[in-house]
């Protein structure tokens, strides 16, 4: 969208002291001509804009140009910094503190130093995520290819992958972009990434379909895809609210509450239920019933 790219290119002017509208075109794939009209775009909103003229000019914004911050109100400006903190968790070299102090030149005006909320991204993965992320995000940039290898349910493989963009989804971190092995789109979860790197070859953006985007295919096989009922402990309780809520789950009797858990893989919802211990039962659907028992089974005998 207009409003989007419009605001992409401001983004950068106030990065770069100069950016020659060729590059600008090639960036957001539009011509020359639409560049030209958003510079007049952002000019007329009172942002000022500065042309160099030459083989090596372009445009810019004036020096000393800061943000007019009194079109935000205090609750938005804390939502901000909310969200800078919070991506500092898994990109430390971000420089928060420089950045609240451009928002905030008078100190406690807007934003109270004492934190409220604290959102860790990274939890204790931050050690292995900041670097990976701090990479994608370069190729991303660059529109370079990465390699790495990744460890699924499937067993191990090598990837060569054209990364659109990174995403934060069922408390974790994924990379979505155009696999090379698959000939496909694919989500890939980047605790199971390893031996990144980027390589030197270069990729073009592909057109990606709405249904290519909804993330959430990626974990959704209609043919899989049902519900289990279990009896469960009432000292396993927390599990349901925490995981559905208080409306997912009745009670059964004064010890036991009878819960429907949905789930779209069965190995996965085997795994799930052997790590609730003895005090969950399936009740259905029998496959799972069987599933569990055999998997059961089999962990009893290499205690044995």
């Amino acid at each position: 969208m207009k409003v989007d790219r419009l605001l992409a290119i401001v983004t950068i002017l106030t990065q770069k002291r100069k950016v020659k509208a060729k590059d600008l075109a090639e960036r957001f794939e539009v011509s020359l001509r639409t560049i030209y009209r958003d510079i007049e775009d952002i000019g007329k909103a009172g942002i000022p804009i500065v042309t160099y003229p030459g083989g090596s000019g372009g445009v810019g914004i004036a020096e000393g140009f800061t943000l007019d911050k009194s079109a935000l109100t205090r609750e938005e400006m804390q939502s901000i910094v909310l969200g800078l903190k919070s991506l500092s968790s898994v990109m430390p070299g971000s420089s928060v503190n420089f950045l609240l102090g451009k928002l905030s030149p008078e100190p406690g005006r807007f934003i109270a130093l004492k934190d409220e909320i604290i959102i860790d991204l990274a939890s204790h993965y931050k050690n292995s995520l900041a670097p990976k992320i701090s990479l994608l995000r370069k190729a991303i940039e660059d529109k370079k290819i990465v390699r790495f290898t990744y460890y699924a349910k499937t067993g191990r493989t090598v990837r060569e992958l054209e990364p659109h963009f990174i995403a934060f989804k069922w408390s974790a971190w994924y990379v979505f972009g155009y696999c090379r092995l698959r000939g496909d789109f694919r989500l890939f979860k980047l605790n199971r990434l390893l031996h990144l790197e980027m390589t030197e070859d270069s990729f073009q953006l592909r057109e990606i379909s709405e249904k290519q985007l909804d993330l959430e295919a990626f974990y959704s096989d209609p043919e899989t895809n049902q519900y289990a009922t279990l009896l469960l402990d009432r000292s396993l309780e927390y599990v349901m609210v925490d995981e559905y809520g208080p409306e997912s789950y009745e009670t059964a009797d004064e010890n036991h509450i009878l819960a429907k858990w949905d789930y779209v893989n069965e190995q996965e919802m085997v795994k799930t239920v052997l790590g609730l211990g003895g005090g969950a039962k399936v009740i259905s659907p029998e496959s799972l019933v069987n599933a569990v028992r055999a998997e059961a089974e089999k962990i009893l005998c290499r205690y044995r």
